[in-house]
């Protein structure tokens, strides 16, 4: 049986990745290395704690010691490991850079050392900046990243690159589209608006509303990386991963006001961000054309479906904004206490 170590599989798309994989291939045993950080969450994963194919292990990606030991039993990487919200970046940078970057290094050089048969790097759209060409994103565009966030992970992405054309490491770099779906931290824009809704608060949206994303449902992602991990020989290649929807704030908060039932009361605009992009949306020309892979869940089925979730669940995200003093603590400071 093939072992997959994933680094940051307690958060967002790691802990849907990992429920992914169980699900689908029996054949594959994980084990997952989190730091369990704010974002990092038992919770996501309490359904598959039993399952003798899958290990937790607590520990940060850039301590040496621990990664090399796991490093050591797996047979491929998947780093989903980051500090990934662009807002938080804005505060403090530091750590970014720290984990995104640093730990990253100290991934690749264990996986060299222990001749690890497939790294896949976990990076992201925003390595791009605007998509303002009148077109999508294309893999071999320049990158201009426009957060300290984006500049770790496209400090990360061209690192794990090197890796290949120093050492011949056999890594993939996939750069995907806004992600959305359960289990999400209600920091970001579709939980934060649901779980704000469901509270009788305010949706607070950036600027005019107006910036548009390309959206994708989590289990279209993972599904598109299991299969760069198991049928992919592309090594040192990146591949784009998105849905070609693209929706603004605006469109998503309507949407989501709608499959409540509340009415337009619920939207209050606060200043833009620092920064902002006003445009990200990616060609997957090249992962549909190399793999035969496309996404499969219809946009708004998706977000309908995340929405429910949230509202089912409240036992999940409400522990989080409740009791957790540092998330408070950001709210307050990013968006002062006028939507509360």
């Amino acid at each position: 049986m093939k072992t997959i170590l994933v680094t940051g599989g307690a958060g967002f798309i790691g802990s849907n990745f990992i429920h992914y994989v169980l699900a689908q291939h029996q054949d594959l045993a994980i084990v997952n290395l989190d730091k369990l950080t704010y974002a990092g969450n038992l919770d996501n994963l309490r359904d598959v704690e039993q399952n003798a194919r899958y290990r937790f292990v607590r520990g940060d990606i850039c301590d040496a010691a621990t990664v090399d030991d796991l490093m050591a039993q797996a047979d491929y990487v998947v780093n989903f490991a980051a500090e990934t919200h662009v807002d938080r970046s804005i505060l403090d940078a530091g750590d970014f850079i720290q984990t995104d970057v640093y730990g990253t290094f100290v991934l690749l050089e264990a996986a060299r050392k222990h001749k690890i048969k497939k790294f896949i790097q976990i990076s992201t759209d925003e390595v791009y900046g605007e998509a303002f060409q009148g077109r999508p994103s294309l893999e071999d565009d320049p990158l201009y990243p426009k957060s300290p966030y984006a500049a770790s992970k496209a400090g990360a992405d061209r690192l794990v690159f090197s890796y290949w054309t120093t050492y011949g490491l056999p890594v993939l770099v996939t750069r995907c589209s806004n992600n959305f779906g359960p289990y999400q931290y209600p920091e970001k824009m579709i939980p934060l608006f649901v779980t704000n809704v469901l509270e009788g608060k305010q949706m607070p949206i950036y600027g005019d509303g107006k910036n548009t994303r390309d959206w994708i449902y989590v289990t279209d992602h993972c599904q598109a990386l299991v299969r760069l991990l198991l049928e992919s020989d592309d090594f040192g290649e990146t591949f784009n991963i998105g849905a070609a929807t693209e929706k603004s704030i605006i469109d998503i908060a309507d949407i989501i006001l709608d499959e409540l039932g509340k009415d337009q009361a619920h939207k209050t605009f606060v200043p833009d961000r620092l920064g902002h992009v006003m445009r990200h949306a990616v060609n997957t020309d090249k992962i549909r054309k190399r793999m035969g892979w496309q996404a499969q869940t219809a946009f708004e089925q998706a977000l309908r479906r995340t929405i429910r979730w949230y509202a089912d669940n409240g036992w999940w995200w409400q522990k989080i904004k409740h009791t957790d003093a540092t998330y408070k603590q950001y709210y307050n400071k990013q968006y002062g206490t006028d939507t509360q």
